[in-house]
């Protein structure tokens, strides 16, 4: 009577232990894992003397949603690219961080316009790039000189006092908007980018 006693309750013990894993249906009840997703953004300071020149050539440069404009009497202009996704090692080297919003460029002279989407910024090519409206290729807009680097547990910061526009965007903004403006290595601001990574 004893021992019939004992199975009945290790009987119980394993049914309840069982239905507290997998449910009254058998279904496995395993715990959904936390997830975030990857935030920061790349703010970017337009240089004074760049926007003065670059429009008395008539050409002007617009950020566009989901980014956000921004305008200081101290500082001038400046936009925000919001961090969308990615991974990346800035200190490696190698990785890419995704960028919301995209950027429009425009002759006023002409009225030519160049339009850039799926902003991302390349840490093996080092440099911001954005695919032209109806193509497929991404082309080289900004190269982030005299970078520094730091780490804040799992946000990574980059900071450029010298944004440069790169030869290949130089080329494509020239030929596109007929001006001949833009060259390679043009200082064009400062940017400091905030990556957290998603988990």
């Amino acid at each position: 009577m004893r021992r019939t006693s004992v199975r009945i309750a290790a009987a119980a013990a394993v049914l309840t232990a069982a239905l507290a894993v997998t449910g009254p249906g058998g279904s496995a009840l395993a715990a959904a894992p936390a997830t975030t997703t990857a935030s920061g953004s790349l703010a970017v300071q337009e240089d004074s003397t760049f926007l003065q020149n670059a429009a008395s050539n008539g050409i002007l440069a617009i950020a566009l949603p989901n980014a956000t404009p921004g305008f200081s009497a101290a500082t001038g202009f400046s936009a925000t690219f919001p961090v969308t996704g990615g991974a990346a090692n800035l200190n490696g080297f190698y990785g890419t961080v995704q960028l919301g919003g995209g950027l429009l460029l425009v002759n006023v002279t002409n009225g030519r316009t160049v339009i850039f989407t799926n902003l991302s910024f390349n840490a093996g090519q080092w440099a911001v790039t954005g695919v032209p409206l109806g193509q497929t290729t991404p082309v080289k807009l900004l190269d982030p000189a005299r970078p520094v680097i730091t780490a804040a547990g799992a946000t990574q910061t980059l900071t450029s006092s010298d944004l440069e526009i790169d030869a290949q965007a130089a080329s494509y903004a020239d030929t596109n908007l007929a001006t001949t403006f833009f060259t390679a290595r043009q200082h064009a601001g400062t940017g400091v980018l905030t990556f957290t990574a998603g988990s």
